[in-house]
């Protein structure tokens, strides 16, 4: 398989990394973070202005009708500067309703997802009571939990949608890590719960969004973490010479380099085999989540280390992005998992 971006793509990635880089500063993630977690002027704007709350959306519905590439690239863009958004959910909701909703389901949901007028949360591989058509269940560590209006549930070979603000729903916030992605327990008591008509497809559709949108973020995160800890390097001067000149130094960027532009080609290979549904594409996505994610702790814990004492204060934007790597590695299975899906993939019974 030969990719290249296109050019409609290669524009699209322009306008994000251009957006982000503009709205989504320092000072506005820390402002979230000391909130509830959430940029919503950013989150509105990225609605309204660029209209991709939408991506990968059928058009028919509101949406841009694009692809998993794009939606990598958004991601990436978003991940390159911690941006306080609930894409994580929206794209796995998203995507569950309109790969296996029905043509009613899809009609009433997806055009608020659309308009980004809905905060969504997903939960993976939960375990729920079903009696008469309604839920019960805990469900711990859920991004965007307590902020969300509706809830994709998934279990076995089914899928509900959960309004999360109708009755026999207790939700409890945490404060975790990675206060850009504050996550959640909801507790459902008999809650009221619409099942998707097609319960595998939107659980593959669901996992499939969140493992390239994870996949992505790492991306863009280990690119900035290189950017940054690159321009520290020819900054900081010492011993009459700049940090960046020392064989040492030159070693550590190196190997962060290598290991971006392989977790770059593990991201859009698996974006790409899922667009144009490759048999790869079940191993491209473990391959992509697993990979990236590794990618960025190592990174980030990089970019503290070279910048030297100041890379250990807690107020510089180097535990922004460690916070968001350590969270990423250990959401939607983490590299053990993932690497243990491939392993079966590929050796079968022998693994």
């Amino acid at each position: 398989m030969e990719f290249a971006f296109t050019d409609e793509q290669r524009m699209i990635g322009e306008t994000v990394r251009g957006f982000f880089a503009e709205h989504a500063t320092s000072a506005r993630t820390r402002q979230a973070m000391a909130g509830e977690g959430i940029d919503r002027a950013l989150w509105s704007a990225f609605a309204s202005e660029l209209g991709l709350a939408g991506i990968a959306l059928p058009e028919t519905h509101g949406g841009t009708g694009l692809g998993m590439v794009e939606l990598a690239q958004v991601a990436e863009a978003a991940g390159a500067h911690v941006a306080a958004l609930p894409l994580l959910g929206h794209v796995m909701v998203g995507q569950a309703i309109a790969q296996g909703g029905s043509d009613a389901q899809q009609a009433e949901w997806l055009p608020a997802l659309c308009a980004g007028d809905l905060i969504c949360a997903a939960t993976w591989k939960a375990e729920v009571v079903v009696a008469g058509g309604r839920l019960s269940g805990s469900f711990a560590f859920v991004p965007h939990g307590a902020l969300a209006d509706l809830l994709l549930v998934t279990s076995g070979d089914n899928a509900w949608i959960v309004d999360l603000k109708g009755e026999g729903v207790a939700v409890t916030p945490h404060v975790t890590m990675d206060q850009t992605r504050p996550f959640a327990t909801i507790v459902l008591t008999a809650a009221a719960a619409e099942a998707l008509e097609h319960g595998d497809r939107a659980i593959s559709a669901a996992q499939t969004a969140g493992w390239i949108c994870l996949a992505a973020e790492a991306l863009g995160g280990a690119q900035q973490t290189l950017d940054h800890t690159v321009a520290y390097s020819r900054e900081r001067v010492q011993f009459g010479r700049a940090i960046g000149s020392f064989q040492a130094y030159k070693h550590r960027l190196a190997d962060m380099m290598i290991e971006i532009e392989q977790a770059r080609s593990a991201v859009y290979w698996a974006a790409c085999a899922v667009d144009e549904a490759s048999d790869e594409a079940a191993l491209a996505l473990h391959a992509a989540k697993s990979f990236a994610a590794d990618t960025y702790f190592m990174c980030a814990g990089n970019m503290i280390q070279l910048h030297g004492g100041i890379g250990f204060t807690w107020d510089h934007d180097a535990h922004l992005f460690f916070k968001r790597a350590r969270s990423i590695q250990t959401m939607l299975g983490d590299g053990a998992y993932h690497r243990e899906a491939i392993a079966a993939m590929v050796l079968g019974a022998a693994a």
